[in-house]
């Protein structure tokens, strides 16, 4: 192809992790075509962004790649993948579960996974290189981003100096929290530095993994040290007896020669072991949230919109959401079906989820850690250590039930009056608008997630008002699926005879009286 070659499709997608592979995947099963830059033509072998949660096996499952996914974990499936939360180092006898996700299976549709992120990239590139509307260049890098009224043009070069042109309607950058596509749209940042040097180590050990046999069916650990004021050290397995990666705090003038790494991981264990290296690198721990995920024709979405201290497991999770969020808006509006809001509702509803994640969540979670750490000391006053320790773990429990994303003041769905959408909720059964929709069986015996349609569906338990959805839906051009069921053998937990759920398995509207043409213009960004 020559220099002066261009190359255009609906939706341009720089940056090829698992944000930008799921967005493409998303939209190529929507028939929308994308065309998919990423810089690496080989998998990064750095195990981040582990801990999948059921929502992000949804994703897997609709994408037609759950199987594949399960299929490449890197622990065996009898050995768990749960965490705990250890006081000093990990053997030092203070010990309690922690990130429990296991406690709100019941509302999801599928089990949560762990496995480094280079195995679920390889996984999401085998999948997208089976959809006809996936065009994907490995080994290209964005220079520069022009965008108008009517388009975007992005400027990409290979590293033999090769330089395309491609075209689109849309550009999304999923290209990392050092996002060309944020900056090149001058979409500005705010951010939240906590001022420390963080360490990545990567490394081989079967002597650690015979010392924590002690605490079977965990997989990762995460120690708090009164010197770190709460702050983490963290181990996590990659595999089951060999391979490790940890990450801590270390003093802000280290490198990979003036420190002793080994000394720090036996000093957070407790004790000594063998230890290869792979890998140390640094990152800087601080939490960044870009100001607006949308400049015109410009979106951006995962770390290239937020970043944070990987401290729970809420990253990738977090920009895969916001790929399914983005994917049916974006759908929607080059199909014609989407209104003139729709867009914006992107933004509307995942910067403030992410805000709250961070504030609610993750940041909280590094203040608890210090005030408990300042408050309680086992050699000043071990009985108050011991009682303040065993609250703590009810405390772990709480937050894996309190962590629910929801869009309740989104402006396309039916949330009640003065609602905010926020990371903080609760599960739940019902169908409540802004919310993930629970799993229930149908008469069937499938689940009603086995029978979402692809574009919007109506759950009619017993009422007469789905003709007249269908005719609404009609005229406006919106795929709609009906399924009908009664109101009984579980799915009277919804509350609601009738629900309008949305392309990406939230509820929009919830009730047993609808105007059908009102609420589906408002849930498609349209006035209602």
């Amino acid at each position: 192809m020559s220099n002066s070659a261009q190359v255009h499709a609906p939706v341009v997608i720089v940056g090829g992790g698992p944000v930008g592979i799921g967005l493409a995947i998303d939209l190529g099963l929507r028939g929308v075509r994308s065309i998919l830059v990423e810089r690496y033509t080989d998998l990064q072998p750095i195990p981040k962004g582990q801990n999948l949660t059921q929502r992000t096996l949804e994703h897997f499952y609709f994408w037609g790649a759950e199987d594949q996914l399960r299929a490449a974990r890197t622990i065996p499936r009898d050995y768990g993948i749960g965490g705990m939360t250890c006081y000093s180092t990990l053997l030092g006898g203070y010990s309690y579960d922690w990130l429990q996700r296991e406690l709100v299976r019941p509302f999801y549709f599928t089990d949560n996974e762990r496995l480094p992120q280079y195995a679920t990239e390889a996984v999401l590139r085998r999948r997208a290189a089976q959809i006809p509307a996936i065009e994907t260049l490995y080994g290209w890098t964005c220079e520069t981003i022009r965008a108008d009224d009517d388009r975007v043009g992005v400027e990409i070069i290979n590293r033999d100096g090769e330089r395309r042109t491609l075209r689109g309607s849309y550009v999304v950058g999923c290209d990392g929290s050092r996002s060309t596509v944020r900056e090149q749209a001058g979409i500005t940042q705010t951010r939240s530095d906590h001022d420390r040097l963080m360490v990545l180590l990567v490394f081989r050990s079967t002597g650690l993994h015979r010392l924590l046999e002690r605490y079977p069916g965990k997989s990762f650990y995460n120690v708090l040290h009164p010197e770190l004021d709460g702050y983490w050290k963290f181990f996590g397995r990659v595999d089951l007896g060999t391979t490790w990666f940890f990450h801590a705090p270390v003093p802000a003038t280290t490198t990979r020669d003036n420190f002793d790494f080994r000394r720090l991981l036996h000093e957070a264990a407790g004790a000594e072991f063998d230890v290869e290296f792979d890998h140390i690198g640094f990152w800087d721990l601080r939490f960044a949230l870009a100001d607006t995920y949308r400049a015109g024709r410009v979106f951006i979405a995962g770390d290239a919109a937020h970043s944070h201290p990987p401290y729970g497991g809420y990253g990738v999770n977090s920009g895969l959401e916001d790929a399914v969020n983005l994917s049916w808006k974006l759908a929607a509006t080059l199909q014609g079906w989407g209104g003139a809001g729709l867009l914006d509702s992107y933004d509307a509803e995942r910067r403030p989820v992410f805000a709250s994640t961070a504030r609610d969540f993750i940041e909280k979670s590094i203040l608890d850690d210090r005030d408990f750490l300042r408050k309680h000391d086992p050699a000043r006053d071990r009985g108050d250590f011991e009682k303040a320790w065993r609250e703590r773990q009810t405390g772990a429990r709480a937050e894996v039930n309190a962590f629910e994303p929801n869009y309740e003041g989104s402006p396309i769905v039916w949330g009640p009056a003065g609602a905010t959408s926020s990371a903080i909720g609760s599960h739940a059964h019902a169908a409540r608008p802004g919310h993930h929709l629970t799993p229930q069986p149908l008469s069937s015996g499938r689940n009603v997630f086995e029978e979402l349609g692809n574009g919007f569906t109506l759950i009619d338990l017993g009422t007469n008002a789905a003709a007249a959805f269908e005719r609404a839906a009609a005229e406006r051009r919106i795929p709609l699926k009906v399924i009908r069921d009664s109101a009984s053998d579980g799915r009277e937990k919804y509350q609601s005879r009738l629900i309008l759920v949305r392309p990406d398995q939230f509820v929009a509207w919830a009730g047993d009286d609808a105007e059908p043409a009102k609420l589906l213009q408002r849930a498609i960004g349209g006035p209602a």
